[in-house]
C-alpha cells in the first residue's frame, strides 16, 4: 500500500533509510540547496520527480504544511522486538529501548522518535491500540528519524516487558508518584524506559511489572510534563550515566 509523506527532511531520510519511494512531487518555483540535494539524491536512486502547482500539493496533502514537497511512498513497515535486540548486538552495544504506553498525539510520538534516534536508542515499542501509529504526520514531526529506528507494535506490552526481562534488560518506569528522582538514581543498564501518556501516566499492570520507578521532580504549579520532554530527560540521563560508568571502568582498567 502507498501513503504520502511531506517535507524535505522527511523525504530525504526516507530515501536514505531505504523506504520505497514511488514518486516525488515538488512545487513549481521551489528552489534552494535542500531542494537541490533532494533532487540529486532522488535522481541517483532513480526516483521519478514531477513539478506541480501548489494547489495540487494542497489537495494531495492536507495534514500539515507540506513545505512544497510531497512523496508517494510505501507504508511504514513495523519491526519485531527480536530485530531491535539483533540491531544492538550487531553494533556491539547494550540494547536501549523505549516503551510508550498510550501516546496518542502524533506530534509527541514524532518528537520522541527524533530524540530516541539522536540518543542511540535501538527501538521503540508502542501498543496496537490507544496509540498513535507511524503516519506522515509522525514522520514529519520526527524530521525523518522514523526511517532510522525500529518501531515495534505489540498487542500486550506486559508480555513484551516480561520478554525483555528474560533478555537481561532492566525496566525503568517514569511515574509521578515514585519516591526517587531520576537524576539521583543509579539507572541500571541495559535499560528499557517506559513512558506513559500525559495525565494518566503508565497503566497499573505495566507499572507493576517495572523493575523500578523514577520521577521527574516538579517545582511549578503544573504537575506533569509533555511526554516527549519527559522521554528526552530520562533517555539522556541513561546516556549520561552509562557514559560516565564506562569512563570509570576504563580508568580502573588502565590504572
Amino acid at each position: 500500500m502507498k501513503e504520502k509523506i511531506a517535507g524535505v527532511n522527511s523525504i530525504m531520510e526516507a530515501i536514505k533509510g531505504g523506504r520505497k519511494i514511488h514518486k516525488i512531487y515538488i512545487q513549481n518555483g521551489r528552489a534552494g540547496k535542500k531542494i537541490e540535494d533532494l533532487i540529486n539524491l532522488a535522481q541517483k536512486r532513480g526516483i521519478y520527480i514531477q513539478t506541480v502547482e501548489k494547489q495540487r500539493l494542497d489537495q494531495m496533502y492536507t495534514i500539515t504544511n507540506h513545505q512544497g514537497v510531497v512523496a508517494q511512498v510505501e507504508n511504514y513497515e513495523y519491526s519485531e522486538i527480536e530485530e531491535v535486540l539483533e540491531k544492538a548486538a550487531l553494533k556491539g552495544e547494550k540494547p536501549f529501548i523505549i516503551i510508550l504506553d498510550s501516546i496518542e498525539d502524533p506530534q509527541n510520538l514524532g518528537s520522541i522518535i527524533r530524540t530516541a534516534e539522536c540518543a542511540g536508542v535501538h527501538g521503540i515499542v508502542i501498543p496496537r491500540h490507544n496509540s498513535a501509529e507511524v503516519t506522515s504526520a509522525v514522520s514529519k514531526a520526527s524530521s525523518g528519524a522514523v526511517e532510522h529506528i525500529h518501531i515495534v507494535r505489540e498487542k500486550n506490552l506486559v508480555n513484551i516487558i516480561k520478554y525483555l526481562k528474560e533478555q537481561g534488560m532492566w525496566i525503568i518506569g517514569a511515574d509521578m508518584s515514585a519516591s526517587d528522582n531520576f537524576f539521583q538514581t543509579d539507572i541500571p543498564t541495559p535499560a528499557t524506559i517506559v513512558i506513559g501518556s500525559e495525565g494518566k501516566g503508565i497503566r497499573r499492570l505495566i507499572k507493576e511489572n517495572c523493575d523500578m520507578l523514577v520521577k521527574i521532580p516538579m517545582k511549578g504549579k503544573i504537575n506533569s510534563l509533555n511526554a516527549s520532554i519527559a522521554a528526552a530527560l530520562l533517555v539522556f540521563e541513561v546516556v549520561r550515566q552509562d557514559e560516565k560508568n564506562e569512563e570509570i571502568n576504563e580508568s580502573s582498567t588502565n590504572s
